[in-house]
């Protein structure tokens, strides 16, 4: 696969289900694969090597995967198709590989970080700055619903739990994300019924951001909307709408307009990988949905890094933005 597009062989896969599934690898052609980043020593080793005729290559692994992540398809009509024509036992274990190989620290934390000093910071910062002229953003946070099987017999994991206010099984993802759509933090770990402002109350970023302010770095900032508690580091919109006019009115634009690019990045992390569609429905366990949508995370971000178009397949009515109005 050192040359293969993996997006161009999505394309072909893809023909029967879209039919203008030819438009995906457009623009593709000549991309070196980005997953080739994920190189030996810090990706293949989580991954079970081919001993016999019959067993899988890492490559063709990593493909399974792949098709698995853009499609949402069941992993039946993955091993059915004409590409791979493998057995759904096979199917299964390359995706559990594969996804519990994008969940290693030594992989996560290396595609999905948030900065890590000051130098970091301010690089985010200043590109902010300069694309939307507010001072001090470093990043625009919300959360998104991932639909998710029923569980019902779970003790770990009790079903009611994971209904959301929409009245479906889902996880409550954060997502934290920069002026170029990159993802700085993901959080998977929580059930549908789980607020916002709880997630965010509990998470490694806030007292991060926390801390800083407490020693005087003032000049950091997330963008969230009215369901986030107002934090110095934490700018969200006035509850009622300011008058026309006035520079609080001025900052409510601003603010909305900014962080419409979390929503945005929502958007485009579910059109590239649809699995993650609340209209498909991860039939797995909570803990395996949330390492499923970590891996689709660093893919995302792997696609940024390269500057891989954004993906456009039709209806996006289909990606549930879990956008109320008016917030």
């Amino acid at each position: 696969m050192d040359e293969l597009v993996f997006l161009e062989v999505l394309e072909e896969l893809e023909i029967a289900e879209y039919n203008n599934a030819g438009r995906v690898a457009q623009g593709f052609r000549h991309i070196r694969n980005p997953v080739d980043e994920l190189n030996n020593e810090e990706f293949q080793p989580f991954l079970t090597p081919k001993v016999r005729n019959t067993d899988l290559c890492i490559h063709e692994k990593v493909l399974v995967a792949l098709r698995f992540f853009a499609t949402g398809s069941y992993q039946n009509d993955i091993g059915s198709s004409w590409f791979l024509g493998m057995s759904q036992s096979s199917v299964s274990r390359s995706i559990h590989e594969v996804v519990n190989a994008l969940n290693q620290p030594e992989v996560l934390n290396r595609f999905v970080k948030f900065p890590q000093n000051l130098g970091e910071l301010d690089a985010v910062r200043l590109e902010f700055y300069r694309k939307y002229n507010m001072p001090g953003v470093i990043g625009c946070i919300d959360c998104t619903h991932v639909a998710i099987f029923p569980h019902i017999q779970d003790t770990l994991h009790p079903e009611h739990l994971y209904v959301n206010r929409k009245q479906y099984h889902s996880i409550n993802v954060q997502l934290i994300c920069d002026s170029n759509l990159k993802i700085l933090n993901v959080n998977a770990r929580y059930p549908g019924s789980t607020h916002d402002s709880f997630i965010w109350a509990n998470s490694n970023v806030q007292g991060e951001l926390r801390n800083l302010h407490r020693h005087g770095y003032n000049n950091y900032i997330l963008l969230g909307d009215s369901g986030y508690p107002l934090r110095t580091w934490l700018m969200k919109p006035f509850d009622d709408e300011p008058a026309d006019g006035t520079p609080e009115h001025l900052y409510q634009i601003s603010q909305k307009s900014i962080r419409s690019i979390i929503e945005r990045c929502n958007g485009v992390l579910k059109m590239r990988f649809r699995c993650l569609f609340k209209q498909r429905v991860l039939h797995y366990d909570p803990e395996t949905a949330s390492k499923i949508i970590n891996a689709c995370v660093v893919l995302h971000n792997l696609c940024i890094e390269h500057n891989l178009p954004e993906v456009h397949l039709g209806d996006d009515s289909l990606i549930d933005m879990e956008i109320d109005l008016g917030r």
